[in-house]
């Protein structure tokens, strides 16, 4: 069939598996040219399909030749209907993992769930024994509590106070005003819920009691912090209540991992485009102005190049793993340069709609948020009929 994108908001309701494949490719070919990393050996990716978790994977097969096994929850393709692009990602990786002699197994399903941890535990004993690197990097909107089967949905929402600035349409361009009301209790709790550490916490809990987790081994979520322009919406909002939970949950999981001695680490990424980042107002602008700023100071990177930095540099570099002082590892260091910070709040009270397209990059922005979906990805021919029904080779049922 020939696919194209269809949009709704921040939502692109189809996906290209040629494109998809496409952009594994080129990641992988990235992470090749970089060199071996003396990395892990047998890695569970939990959040496996796209963003930094699909970045992980591939930079734990292809640049330490690890043996993975990646979990998420994707919808598979039907005749005439695509699936959604973690599908095709995960299709595309575990086809050019098995041609180079790599271990790599998936499990379709909800990460949250007792029914899916079991099913991962089974596996690993199975086929790997142990793991000795745990990577977390779920981005799911909603939880079903395993013990309580309680359903808690997250908010994107200001504490305290309304908050209104700034925003763009990035399919238009157009900027404008926007204010959001501030989240009640039951929305930062639920927020917490779903985004906060809880799940990370059982997943380790559950590995270390099977003795599934090698000695010496690491667990690494994912989280992010911002600079002071986005903190009511994002930082010290209910996001950032539920990232401030997820990065002490690093500390009672490296406590719990005592006896083999594990550790577990939060690392700080790097504003990227992704489906969650699209949704959150302020942030497409945000990030337009720093894509422009940090692609004239040579210094931009999309999540290949940030988990590549953070494997072959900080997780698997020489000597100690540097940490800022609430115990985190920063890739978004290039990011919260003073320099480049000074530059984005002198463009941001100049952006207007007739402004952006001279000092923002609003087209590498939207290049980014299509390419996600395997669209307006280079080399790909968008006119050729394309086969939708694409199978996961590795996939478990």
């Amino acid at each position: 069939m020939i696919i194209e994108p269809r949009t709704r908001g921040f939502i692109c309701l189809t996906a290209h598996p040629t494109g998809c494949e496409q952009n594994v490719l080129n990641q992988i070919e990235y992470i090749k040219s970089k060199g071996a990393i003396d990395g892990p050996k047998n890695v569970l990716v939990i959040g496996a399909s796209t963003g930094f978790g699909l970045a992980s994977r591939i930079t734990s097969a292809f640049g330490s030749n690890a043996a993975t096994i990646g979990v998420f929850l994707e919808k598979p393709p039907k005749p005439n209907r695509p699936a959604s692009p973690g599908w095709y990602n995960s299709a595309a990786f575990e086809t050019q993992a098995h041609q180079a002699g790599l271990y790599a197994k998936s499990i379709n399903g909800d990460a949250f769930s007792n029914e899916i941890k079991q099913q991962t535990i089974e596996l690993i004993k199975k086929d790997l024994g142990q793991v000795d690197m745990v990577i977390y990097s779920l981005a799911s909107p909603v939880r079903v509590h395993p013990e309580t089967g309680i359903k808690h949905k997250s908010v994107l929402k200001p504490i305290g106070d309304p908050y209104t600035n700034k925003t763009v349409d990035f399919h238009t361009g157009d900027i404008s005003q926007i204010a959001i009301d501030p989240a009640s209790e039951d929305d930062i709790e639920n927020t917490v819920a779903v985004m906060g550490g809880e799940d990370w916490k059982f997943w380790i809990d559950a590995l270390q009691k099977e003795n599934l987790l090698a000695p010496g081994a690491k667990t690494v979520a994912y989280s992010y912090i911002g600079p002071k322009l986005t903190e009511p919406v994002y930082r010290k909002g209910t996001i950032g209540r539920a990232k401030d939970d997820l990065e002490a949950t690093a500390f009672d999981i490296t406590e719990s991992l005592e006896a083999i001695n594990g550790k577990a680490y939060v690392s700080v990424n790097k504003a990227l485009v992704t489906q969650a980042s699209s949704a959150i107002p302020v942030i497409p602008l945000y990030i337009s102005l720093l894509y422009k700023i940090m692609k004239e100071n040579e210094v931009h990177e999309g999540c290949i190049e940030q988990m590549q930095r953070l494997f072959a540099d900080r997780l698997y570099g020489s000597g100690e793993i540097a940490t800022d002082d609430k115990g985190r590892i920063r890739v978004d260091d290039w990011e919260m340069r003073e320099d480049i910070q000074a530059k984005i709040k002198e463009l941001w009270d100049s952006a207007t709609t007739e402004t952006l397209a001279d000092i923002g990059d609003l087209e590498g922005y939207s290049t980014d948020f299509f390419n996600l979906f395997g669209f307006k990805v280079a080399g790909v021919d968008y006119d050729q009929d394309v086969n939708e029904l694409v199978d996961i080779p590795g996939l478990q049922s």
